[in-house]
């Protein structure tokens, strides 16, 4: 069975990639490298470098191989860049998305894997959150991954497309084997920054926002290993394939983590001091989002393996510390 992943080259996906030939698919990537590396693609893929806003360069995509589902990374990532430039944002994630459903319907391909997010949601209610939850973003990036959502659902009213929308919550870590790891330029994840910190890449972390309605005052996030969500987007395209009805399913670990909490683990894991400075809040930062996965766990039978949080600092720092400058 031959599976095309869009962004295939990224952090998420390229670990996706490696997992999905572990469990014996082919695959096909298509990445235009604007924020992939080559280097993460293994060399058993076939790689096609292209956009997928080109109608053209994925008609001849599905054209030259027999694709059988799709999962979809292609997407640009940073909240506060899309609040700056939210058109941009629009063209590549919604375009991008337009795009591919046509070319999967035109072709054929009903089944799509989609790599939505917790942005989603905004400010929740209640925690943990549901999937039944309000999708309500509160940034520019939240909204693109909303519209692609429901995007899918009329496609799928239309045309019978199944897909699966896996809102996950903070991607981290690293491939235990430290061949793989996240390297984003600029970087503006907290844990890679926190671990610049102990490589000596830069003098501080950031801490923005200390007067949270936390127990530390400073916003708290459910951290998901990456190892974990490659496995959660082979077992939802395999939900898939048997016939399972679309829907969304959330990835996390259900697990809250303070900014100071990670950065007190990152000290303990590196041995570094890694010194933090209290700074403003940053718009469109909820106070707290932890994930309810019970659906993908009862539905998928998904069980996160890397949950604690000393495993996805340690995975990480040993990427980071043998790729100070990524791939």
């Amino acid at each position: 069975m031959t599976i095309l992943v869009t962004g295939g080259a990224g952090y998420v996906g390229s670990h996706t990639v490696r997992a999905m030939l572990e469990a014996g698919y082919q695959v096909v990537v298509a990445d235009n490298l604007s924020t992939g590396f080559r280097a993460a693609v293994p060399a058993a893929c076939r790689f096609y470098e292209g956009d997928i806003r080109d109608a053209a360069f994925l008609a001849r995509l599905f054209e030259q191989e027999n694709i059988d589902g799709v999962i979809h990374f292609a997407a640009f990532s940073q909240v506060g860049e899309s609040g700056k430039l939210p058109l941009r944002y629009y063209d590549n994630n919604v375009s991008g998305t337009r795009v591919l459903l046509e070319q999967m319907t035109a072709h054929d391909v009903g089944t799509i894997v989609f790599s939505s997010s917790a942005a989603v949601y905004g400010e929740p209610e209640q925690i943990p959150i549901e999937e039944t939850a309000a999708l309500d973003p509160t940034n520019c990036y939240g909204e693109t991954k909303r519209v692609m959502e429901r995007m899918m659902c009329w496609t799928a009213a239309a045309t019978g497309l199944r897909y699966a929308a896996l809102r996950y919550f903070n991607a981290c870590g690293a491939h235990p084997d430290g061949s793989l790891g996240e390297a984003h330029f600029p970087e503006t994840h907290l844990i890679p920054l926190v671990l610049q910190v102990a490589n000596g890449q830069r003098s501080e972390i950031s801490v923005f926002g200390s007067d949270y309605p936390t127990p530390d005052g400073t916003c708290i996030r459910d951290y998901v290993h990456v190892c974990d969500l490659a496995q959660a987007h082979i077992l939802a395209l395999e939900y898939l394939l048997r016939g399972g009805e679309s829907t969304a399913f959330n990835l996390g670990s259900g697990q809250g983590f303070s900014v100071r909490e990670v950065i007190e683990e990152a000290r303990r894991v590196t041995g570094h001091a890694i010194p933090a400075v209290e700074k403003a809040r940053r718009s469109g930062d909820p106070a707290r989002l932890v994930a309810s996965s019970e659906k993908a766990q009862s539905t998928l039978g998904w069980r996160p393996r890397y949950s604690a949080l000393s495993t996805i600092l340690q995975t990480a720092w040993n990427w980071h510390r043998s790729h100070p400058m990524g791939f």
